[in-house]
């Protein structure tokens, strides 16, 4: 039987209203997306992306159509339940980081819990664990400007996990990084997909969404082409089997 998709959009449109002017940003998506998906969003400047990125992130509403986040329908949802929603179903991953200054490394990766009301005492080895997934460690009480900005990143993709979240959404996520350490960042992004999390990305670099098993390149508000990436899903597929290979040999 066939999995029910993480994400089905049907028709959504979004519309800003600038006083005379109006900027359809979206124009009638149709976008389905399964579990264990790792797709890539690409486009120009003003192609809808970011828009779209923001919608699936719950952090706007479209102006029409239906957005359906693991079968619920979240698409006219006000903003207290979709809030609710970021916290308890998305994980997020921005260019910047958005890391707080005075917390260490494990306090930031709680914070999505601690808006949950749940204290750091009682998160304190999932947050370790989440700091060593990503292989920070050595580095659980060092605080932002003490990292370099691939640690800073790593640390931002363990606190989108803490919530053990539905999809990962990540906007630009090598952007600030050079280009080893966006492919490291990027192999670890490769890794928890193969763990079975779902990745939704927005990237102007071909060679980020080349690690994408799927890329969908939008226009003027559409979707241009959806690409199936052979490459890089015959590669994952070839990972998996390896795994499952050692697993079985142990």
């Amino acid at each position: 039987m066939k999995s029910q998709p993480i994400i089905q959009l049907e028709g959504l449109t979004k519309t800003y209203d600038l006083g005379e002017v109006q900027v359809h940003a979206l124009r009638g998506l149709n976008i389905t997306i399964d579990p264990g998906s790792y797709v890539a969003i690409m486009g120009a400047s003003g192609s809808g992306k970011s828009t779209l990125l923001n919608i699936l992130g719950c952090l706007d509403r479209p102006t029409g159509g239906r957005y359906w986040l693991g079968g619920d329908d979240v698409s006219t949802l006000e903003d207290d339940a979709l809030s609710i929603i970021r916290g308890q179903r998305l994980g997020f991953i921005f260019q910047s980081y958005n890391l707080i200054d005075q917390l260490t490394v494990v306090e930031n990766i709680h914070v999505p819990l601690f808006y949950q009301g749940r204290d750091l005492e009682q998160c304190w080895d999932q947050c370790v664990q989440l700091a060593g997934l990503v292989g920070l460690g050595d580095r659980l009480d060092h605080r932002p400007k003490q990292l370099s900005g691939g640690q800073q990143q790593r640390v931002a993709i363990a606190r989108s996990l803490v919530n053990d979240p539905l999809l990962i959404l990540a906007d630009e996520p090598t952007g600030n990084l050079d280009s080893q350490t966006g492919r490291e960042v990027l192999e670890v992004l490769g890794r928890l997909n193969a763990a079975g999390k779902t990745i939704v990305l927005v990237t102007h670099g071909e060679e980020v969404a080349a690690r994408a098993h799927r890329v969908i390149r939008m226009k003027d508000g559409l979707v241009d082409r959806d690409e199936l990436n052979r490459k890089s899903v015959a590669a994952a597929a070839h990972v998996a089997t390896a795994h499952a290979d050692a697993a079985a040999a142990r």
